[in-house]
């Protein structure tokens, strides 16, 4: 679906993007839950996201606790952008949705792995995932 020409949610970011802090904002993220975050310096959390059937690794975007608790109480992917300053949930612009079906920390307690059910793509370049067009020669003998 490369060159899908209904509108897109916006790039996941790459880590070498220029960091935006979210606004600093109360949240009802669950303490137990926030006290085992390890934040960045902007107070986000990688977050992977990964089709939860096949264990197809769909994209990777940055929450903060506030993005985590939308995340895990509406039952949709909430992300922080860096590069725009604001949430955004997936699907909103695109209507390429994604349903949790269940989240889990790091051992590190810095990243979060959501399992989804994406309905349709979940690029903003509109192909499946955000490493279909990424693939990399490897070289190494087996």
């Amino acid at each position: 679906m490369t060159g899908a020409s209904t509108p897109s949610d916006p790039p996941s970011e790459p880590s070498g993007s220029a960091s935006a802090v979210p606004p600093v904002r109360p949240s009802d993220l669950d303490p137990a839950v926030a006290a085992r975050l390890k934040r960045d310096d902007n107070g986000l959390v990688a977050a992977v996201a990964q089709q939860y059937d096949t264990g197809e690794v769909l994209m990777v975007g940055w929450m903060d606790d506030e993005a985590l608790h939308r995340t895990l109480t509406t039952g949709r992917c909430t992300y922080w952008s860096r590069s725009r300053k604001e949430y955004w949930v997936k699907g909103d612009t695109s209507g390429h949705t994604q349903r949790v079906v269940s989240a889990a920390l790091d051992c590190d307690g810095d990243v979060v792995l959501v399992k989804v059910d994406q309905a349709g793509a979940a690029c903003h370049t509109g192909d499946r995932t955000c490493f279909d067009a990424g693939a990399l020669p490897v070289t190494a003998p087996a």
